[in-house]
């Protein structure tokens, strides 16, 4: 009871007595959620607190959502507002009530009479919460107030919401406006029915014989508060329960008994109306209450001339039956109605004549009036869909809510489909079948889902919700009640069921659109009223409604009144009548509504577009096909033909050509306009010309190179590269079939896709017009892997590989486009900030023309582009603009971080959203969002930002014009402010790091900021170790600490990510600041536990660590003591390298650099060990060889060494391991290193860039520690077979020594030496490592690892020096490889099974017997299933597979070709000759064709066979591409490559 009374208490105490008890109290009644109450309490906010809370703090302590930020400090003002009012008017409101107290007999059950009450003040009608659950008369609380039912006019479908506030009892205002009396019946309902009707009938007949006698109309309503009553307000709605509807309908029977005579009875009965019953809506009502009113209208042809007198009913308890008082006249005194007395009698008799004409005027006035003023719908139509605008574009979404459509109306939707539509929320499960989804799926393709679809049980981040729904991309078609035509979706359920079951579904989805997907104020939410309007319908608006913080936005149609009628009666619960009516369209037919908004959208409806057409004509492409080529933006023929240019003001058609050029993207309109002359002409550059001469080349020769060209681009950030490639599209539009491939899309769907817009309505395969995609900003991997994907689906298709298919226009940013441009001339143009002569004329003369239009500021990229970028020109630009602007302002501060952002990271913006966040803006603005904040910047900021249209982030967002001008703004502004102070400032903004709406993509280009190294391979003026702004941070004032403090905030900012954690590791190592890289190493290891980068780190940390230690040891012969701390040091990197080796690979890493990171730290280690004293005497080296490799221990290391003897004697073995799994991996994959390894890689660029050379040196610095003494003298590289001693007198340790440092110890080492551009240089090496081994070799004489590099050094040997007396035969080679094992536990490496693929592939058919077929069969079924385990983690590094060699045409040794021999005959540079591989041209190589033997097989059931030694025996060869398979069963020819992963074919034909 105690809590009880406290939470009611708040209502009798101004605010600033509150306790956190009432603060919480508060809360509740306006609404608030449990869980923000319950964090309040705890965090003591109390009504002091409570005035002076601010959004911050709601963020970011107590977690709150914008959506109830908005609502607690709009409802915080509106208290303060109103405890001022109070304040004011407290002695005023203190004398009313008091007077004109009427006289009043209390009859037994009767309830007294209210005193005379003044009406609230009007001023303070504000909407709030629906219910109003717990107010009271003092307590000054803001009130919800509701219209009344039409007068006179019976309404089936209103309702009243109960705890709502009609305005206050009336009086006489013009005798047409019904003046209203209020009882509440609150104990009177329970009474018996004798005792209610003569209550009911008495106050009934008092009210009508006053009004009568008035002449004016009144309405006098039971179930509504008539006084303030404990918690209830005056004119608050509380219905009571109906027991019978006959009481009050019988009440009235009284009129006979009451009124003077008949004819006042027979009037009272014209002028009373019969009782009108108006549900209340309550959500926790048990039981249904009521409303019940009677109208009383006193015509003028009725009551002329005539005084009322009533008796009224009472009921007498003693005589138990009903009495009649005394007859007598009563009238309206403002809201009373009392008796008129004998001395006004006379008087009021006096004024009934003047009364009766002004009824009768009224009357006439009324009936006068024959049109209301008729409200402008199609006008109110347009403003409510465009939010004012004068036509509909694509700047706002759409979300449809709709019922049932009838047939007659699926005729009238063409406005729907050039609506942005989002989604749409169905509630007519026969909508696919028969309603509206099924004709808008005739022209427009949309995705289906349930409400159950936008529940996001998976926890998905935002941006993977968007791309798993598909949303943006297609509209998203809701089902809300079920699908009848589908058997797997959720059943259709009656009103109850749906409330029960899917109510909390829809309340979900709603939330996800509007808190998570799209901004508010970015989207319209149209309810379409096509039939009976359900509860669940009403909901969706009411969720709408408190999601959207109020009816901006919404918008209602409804063609039936009746329909519209029980809509606002049910949404009541939201907000008032009238405000409902402000926001829809009744009565206009849906025909009107078609016509109307087609009239205002920017787009005729053209279901169809057209595309060129081989034969030189056109087809159509209709919008529903091109909608499922969503991975495209297919470039039509009559691009832009369907925009209506009589919607387009002069203005708006200026806006679109300054947006261009003040550094706007270019979009298909300018070029639209620049034709049709309605603006001026686009300036063609350069490069335009030079690329459109390489296209019509390819386009024109009688055959083509290759099925899939490609044209390069690059372009210096803000040169116009990007303007260049949509005019070539634009140009070409008519010649070929032209797309841009959005950004985002999987590669199998791009080829899908750009398939079938190739083959669209065109039936020879053969004859089709080629496809020219434009790419922009693509990475090597996805452009490969989509021209792999490509000519995979050509090979399927047998499409001739002399047709042009595909031209693939590749346009990326890069800071050295010339250097860019020579690694492929031939198809590369560059563009770049310097103009030529031509081009500074037509810049000059168009420069002209645009200072006629427009100020030279708005038009600024132009201008810069023309005065080609000056440094001077920029510089002086920012200073005259950075000199007017005012540092300490929030405008200021959002220029710094938009400039610090564009200056390193490409591509990066900022939302709309976020600025205004970080202004201090109201989230939720008017209709004219991007007005509202642009108006809330300085003239400054509105010069240098430009507004962002990006179709692909869906959210409007803003970056500085351009980056050049942005590096100079940051440079200048850094002068005052450190960069690294600006960057702390950033990620230490809560309010931007927490801001919810394009969160995904702000947190990126955030991490970017601190991750992404300058790189040249992507363009970049040189490589960086750190990312760029770490690197200049570095070398400000506070140095490398600086670097670090900002790199501890980012990993917070960020919510602990690991990969800054493991950056500020390398950060800290490579500034020798071990122990601190050792924690930051930990953190990200904590972070992600089974992580290669991060575990590969943590190693580095140590190598570093051990390096550095070694590198300053003072005493160049280090006691075994003294170098205790080190060798501790190298072993816990070698630990850590060897943890991370054990970890699954990623995808994207090709090679294990943990493997690279062991070896470095152990041959440091062996050349550290053999400095210590008591190794450096005369046989100090065989001493420690005694030790590394024996169970010797040197007396003087035995005990400060105690901990690491075994680890030591472990280090020629797991070096040796080490370097032949590198070896492994380097022979299984091509060494190609990803972008994303790129930023985490912490290797030496030699390691990344130059494996197999680093592995070769490395190998033989390892041997050089192991070999004995006697090698010293060796000669390394140049020694030879006669400079050593006999073979046979080596032991194998010493042998396999020796050809390690020769390079000869491992597969790649030694197949690294067929890449020496002199042969005969690599055949001597090879001579020599074939030396080191026995003469008369047999099978036992060598372990299989051994036996393996002596036969690849045969192989090699032969495919450099093929005359060698040291080669051996086929045969000998087959013989000695027997011995390999291709089974069991024991089974041989992989190498070793190469071997035997390679031996054993039969020169001809009938060549292999029996056993020889089954060595091969087990080998090659052995090899791939190794490689099966090798590539699981890694399904990209299957398409990357090394092919080693090749067969040819000769016989025995001489058939093995390496792919160095097939190099050769390609020429061009390194991207040329990529090229030529992957778009098959190698293999019309006339020399190669030569060399090359095709062999013959066929297909069978999808797979490739060539036939084994035996009739029965098949031996199955996989395709290099799996799709280049033909279809069917046909004999084919192909040339055989021989891999890791088996025997591959290449060049797949069908035999004629």
């Amino acid at each position: 009871m105690e809590s009880g009374s406290s939470e009611a208490g708040w209502r009798d105490l101004s605010c600033d007595r509150w306790t956190e008890i009432h603060v919480s109290a508060w809360l509740r009644f306006i609404g608030m959620k449990d869980k923000y109450v319950t964090k309040l309490e705890e965090e003591e906010v109390t009504g002091p607190v409570l005035t002076t809370l601010q959004s911050e703090y709601l963020s970011t302590t107590i977690g709150m959502r914008s959506g109830q930020i908005e609502h607690l400090l709009k409802k915080r003002d509106e208290l303060l507002l109103s405890e001022q009012k109070k304040q004011k008017k407290g002695s005023d409101l203190s004398s009313e009530g008091g007077g004109d107290m009427r006289e009043k007999v209390l009859h037994l059950g009767q309830e007294p009479n209210p005193p005379s009450q003044q009406p609230a003040d009007p001023a303070e009608r504000e909407d709030i919460p629906v219910e109003c659950n717990d107010s009271s008369a003092s307590a000054g609380a803001p009130l919800s107030f509701c219209d009344y039912q039409n007068f006179d006019q019976p309404e089936t479908n209103c309702r009243y919401v109960k705890h709502n506030v009609l305005l206050p009892e009336t009086g006489i205002e013009n005798m047409m406006i019904p003046c209203h009396e209020y009882k509440s019946l609150e104990t009177a309902h329970k009474l018996d029915s004798k005792k209610l009707q003569s209550k009911v009938g008495s106050e009934v007949l008092r009210f009508a014989c006053a009004c009568m006698n008035m002449r004016t109309n009144g309405t006098i309503h039971f179930g509504i508060m008539d006084k303030i009553k404990g918690k209830h307000k005056h004119g608050e709605i509380i219905g009571v329960p109906v027991g019978s509807l006959h009481d009050y309908v019988d009440a009235l029977d009284y009129i006979e008994r009451c009124f003077k005579d008949s004819n006042q009875q027979c009037d009272a009965r014209k002028c009373i109306r019969n009782p009108r019953f108006v549900e209340v809506f309550d959500k926790e009502a048990t039981e249904k209450t009521w409303v019940i009113e009677y109208d009383v209208v006193p015509k003028a042809s009725i009551v002329k001339g005539k005084l009322y007198s009533v008796g009224v009913p009472k009921f007498s308890e003693k005589a138990n039956k009903v009495i009649y008082e005394k007859k007598v006249a009563y009238y309206r005194v403002g809201a009373n109605t009392p008796q008129i007395t004998d001395d006004n009698l006379v008087h009021f008799i006096q004024q009934l004549s003047e009364k009766d004409q002004q009824r009768e005027e009224a009357e006439c006035s009324r009936s006068q009036t024959t049109v209301e003023c008729v409200e402008d719908q199609s006008r109110k139509l347009s403003i409510l869909l465009t939010c004012g605008k004068t036509h509909m574009d694509n700047s706002l979404f759409y979300i449809i809510v709709t019922n049932k459509f009838q047939p007659e109306h699926l005729g009238s939707i063409s406005f729907l489909f050039h609506m942005n539509l989002f989604c749409v929320f169905d509630f007519d499960p026969d909508s696919k079948t028969s309603g509206l989804c099924g004709k808008y799926k005739e022209q427009k393709v949309v995705t289906l889902h349930f409400l159950e679809n936008y529940a996001n049980n998976d926890g998905l981040k935002t941006a993977e919700f968007v791309n798993n729904l598909q949303l943006f991309e297609r509209t998203s078609w809701i089902f809300c009640n079920g699908r009848k035509d589908f058997p797997g979706g959720e059943e259709t359920c009656d009103e109850k069921t749906w409330i029960k079951t899917r109510k909390k579904k829809l309340k979900k989805a709603v939330s996800v659109i509007c808190n998570d997907i799209l901004p508010r104020s970015s989207f319209v939410v149209l309810f379409l009223l096509m039939s009976d309007v359900e509860q669940p319908l009403v909901d969706t608006f009411h969720e709408f409604y408190a999601e959207m913080n109020g009816l901006d936005f919404l918008a209602v149609i409804s063609e039936s009144k009746e329909n519209y009628k029980k809509w606002s009666s049910l949404a009541k619960a939201s907000c008032d009548t009238s405000s409902l009516k402000d926001i829809s369209i009744v009565e206009m037919p849906l025909t009107h509504v078609d016509a109307t908004v087609q009239s205002i959208q920017l787009s005729k409806n053209q279901p169809t577009r057209t595309l060129p057409v081989l034969n030189g004509g056109v087809c159509f492409l209709k919008s529903v096909e091109e909608a499922m080529l969503d991975s495209l933006e297919v470039i039509s023929v009559d691009q832009c033909d369907d925009t209506k240019l009589e919607v387009m003001s002069e203005d708006e058609i200026q806006q679109i050509e300054s947006y261009f050029y003040r550094g706007g993207k270019i979009d298909w309109i300018n070029f639209w306009l620049a034709d049709k002359h309605r603006c001026g002409n686009i300036i063609q550059r350069d490069a335009f010309n030079e690329a459109s001469t390489i296209l019509d080349k390819m386009a024109h020769l009688t055959k083509a190179i290759r099925p899939i060209e490609s044209v390069n681009i690059y372009h210096h950030p803000g040169s116009g590269g990007s303007t260049v490639a949509r005019q070539i599209l634009w140009s070409w539009r008519k010649k070929v079939r032209c797309a841009v491939v959005k950004q985002c899309k999987e590669i199998t769907t791009v080829c899908e896709h750009a398939v079938r817009l190739r083959e669209h309505d065109e039936k020879d395969k053969n004859n089709c017009l080629p496809v020219l995609l434009l790419l922009e900003d693509r990475n090597a991997d996805y452009i490969y892997d989509l021209r792999r994907e490509l000519g995979n689906v050509i090979a399927i298709k047998k499409i001739s590989p002399s047709v042009l298919c595909f031209i693939l226009l590749i346009c990326n940013r890069s800071n050295d486009p010339g250097r860019m441009c020579k690694a492929s001339p031939s198809q590369t143009v560059a563009v770049t900030h310097k103009l030529s002569s031509v081009e500074k004329q037509l810049f000059s003369k168009k420069h002209e023309q645009l200072k006629l239009q427009f100020e030279p500021d708005f038009i600024l990229t132009f201008v810069l582009l023309s005065e080609g970028f000056e440094p001077s020109y920029i510089e002086n630009f920012v200073k005259n603009l950075l000199d007017k602007i005012d540092h300490s302002s929030p405008t200021t501060r959002l220029i710094r971080f938009v400039a610090l952002l564009n200056s390193y990271v490409g591509d990066s913006y900022l939302s709309v959203s976020h600025c205004e966040a970080s202004l201090g803006m109201a989230t939720h603005v008017d209709r004219a969002r991007y007005h509202a904040f642009v108006d809330h910047l300085s003239e400054e900021a509105r010069l240098i930002f430009i507004h962002l249209k990006e179709g692909s982030t869906h959210i409007s967002s803003i970056r500085i014009i351009h980056t050049l001008v942005a590096k100079e703004i940051l440079s200048q502004l850094s002068a005052n402010l450190p960069q690294s102070d600006i960057a702390m400032d950033l990620i230490n903004d809560k309010v931007l790091i927490s801001h919810r709406f394009g969160r995904d993509e702000f947190l990126k280009f955030i991490r970017a900021l601190f991750i992404r190294r300058n790189k040249k391979s992507r363009g970049d003026p040189v490589d960086t170790t750190f990312s760029p702004l770490i690197e200049h941070v570095s070398t400000e004032g506070g140095g490398v600490q600086k670097a670090v403090d900002l790199m501890k905030a980012a990993h917070i900012a960020l919510g602990k990510d690991p990969y800054v954690a493991q950056q500020l590791a390398r950060l800290l190592y490579t500034n020798l600041r071990f122990e601190e890289a050792l924690e930051w190493a930990e953190e990200a290891k904590s972070l992600l536990p089974y992580d290669t980068f991060v575990l590969d780190t943590l190693g580095q940390v140590y190598k570093w660590w051990f390096y550095h230690l070694y590198d300053t040891l003072e005493e160049k012969e280090p006691s075994p003591e003294r170098a205790v701390e080190i060798i501790s040091t190298a072993l816990k990197g070698i630990s850590a390298f060897r943890a991370s080796e054990k970890t699954p690979k990623k995808e994207t890493v090709s090679l294990n650099s943990s493997y690279q990171g062991e070896v470095d730290v152990g041959c440091r280690l062996l050349k550290f060990l053999s400095g210590v004293d008591v190794f450096l005497n005369s046989t100090g080296k065989s001493e420690l060889m005694q030790y590394l490799l024996t169970d010797y221990i040197p007396a003087e290391v035995k005990q400060p060494w105690q901990r690491f003897h075994q680890q030591l004697k472990g280090l020629q073995r797991s070096l040796g391991h080490a370097l032949e799994c590198i070896s492994e991996d380097l022979s299984y994959f091509q060494t190609d290193i990803s972008e994303e390894v790129e930023e985490l890689d912490a290797r030496d660029p030699e390691q990344v860039y130059n494996p197999r050379e680093w592995l070769t040196r490395k190998s033989a610095v390892y041997a050089g520690f192991f070999c004995d003494t006697s090698d010293e003298s060796d000669q390394g590289e140049e020694s030879n077979s006669a400079d050593i001693s006999s073979p046979e007198k080596l032991s194998a340790f010493q042998r396999q020594m020796r050809t390690y440092k020769l390079g000869g110890g491992n597969f790649t080492s030694i197949l690294s030496l067929l890449y020496d551009k002199n042969p005969q240089r690599a055949g001597k090496k090879l001579e020599t490592i074939i030396g080191m081994y026995p003469e008369n070799l047999t099978r036992n004489c060598l372990d299989q690892k051994e036996l393996a590099n002596y036969i690849i050094c045969q192989i090699a040997l032969n495919c450099t020096l093929p005359g060698s007396l040291k080669l051996m035969s086929l045969e000998k080679l087959q013989d000695l490889s027997k011995r390999f094992i291709t089974k069991g536990r024991n089974m041989s490496t992989a190498s070793a099974l190469f071997l035997l693929s390679l031996l054993f592939w039969p020169e001809t058919r009938n060549e292999l017997n029996t056993a020889d077929t089954q060595i091969f069969l087990s080998a090659i079924d052995a090899l791939q299933k190794l490689c099966w385990q090798k590539s699981q983690d890694a399904s990209q590094r299957k398409s990357k597979i090394m092919t080693h060699f090749f067969l040819a045409k000769a016989k025995g040794l001489n058939k093995i070709v390496h792919r160095t021999a097939i190099e050769k005959q390609i020429k061009g540079t390194l991207s040329e000759r990529k090229l030529k591989w992957l778009g098959g041209e190698v293999w019309k190589t006339k020399e190669v064709v030569q060399l090359l033997q095709r062999v013959e097989g066929w297909t069978e059931n999808g797979d490739l066979f060539v036939k084994g030694g035996t009739r029965d025996n098949k031996i199955r060869v996989f395709p290099r591409y799996s799709a280049s398979l033909p279809n069917g069963n046909e004999n084919v020819t192909f040339y055989l490559g021989f891999s890791f992963d088996g025997v591959l074919a290449f060049d797949i034909r069908v035999m004629e």
